[in-house]
């Protein structure tokens, strides 16, 4: 069955958004321990595109399909997981790009490259990083994973919380500096 990419951010209601993110039934990677570990051979581009042995990965689905087994450690190394091993992963800058945020009252909704929604919130924080003039934006995903906003993004929460008086944004009941510390 081809994949299909949900519908635009800016078309769904918040009870939309719940339903397709319950929906989505992720593999638990983070109870599997797989006994055999090595390397995937794969990076992930700070651009979001996702490359085997130099070649890159260019169908959606397997791209999606890799991301729901990702997985990134205490120590920050990224690993793909499956019930029967564990494969590092290279990861440039961060495992997903945030590509579009739409904001209905006080939650923020994001879509990622991999065309995963994530509610920014307590599960799901907004970190500020880097020179307060030039700040990176990331948003926590899952499994210690994190996606960076792209510009158009990054410009679409500056907006926000430009229009809040302040340069932070709120979302299910959690507030994020969008200043570096």
């Amino acid at each position: 069955m081809p994949y299909e990419p949900p519908p635009e951010l800016n078309a769904l209601s918040l009870a939309q958004v719940a339903e397709l993110v319950a929906a989505r039934k992720l593999p638990p990677v983070a109870e599997w321990t797989p006994a055999s570990s090595g390397d995937s051979e794969m990076v992930i581009r700070a651009d979001g595109r996702w490359f085997h042995q130099g070649g890159e990965i260019r169908r959606p689905a397997m791209i999606r399909a890799f991301a729901s087994l990702l997985l990134r450690d205490a120590q920050g190394r990224h690993w793909l997981v499956t019930p029967a091993e564990k494969l590092s992963i290279e990861v440039e800058d961060a495992a997903f790009i945030a590509v579009d945020v739409r904001q209905d009252g006080d939650t923020l909704v994001f879509r990622l490259n991999s065309d995963d929604l994530v509610v920014a919130g307590p599960d799901h924080p907004i970190r500020s990083v880097g020179d307060p003039e030039t700040p990176a934006l990331y948003l926590g995903v899952r499994h210690g994973t994190e996606a960076r906003l792209n510009r158009s993004t990054y410009g679409q929460i500056a907006e926000i919380a430009l229009a809040s008086g302040d340069l932070s944004v709120s979302s299910q009941g959690a507030t994020f500096s969008l200043v570096p510390a």
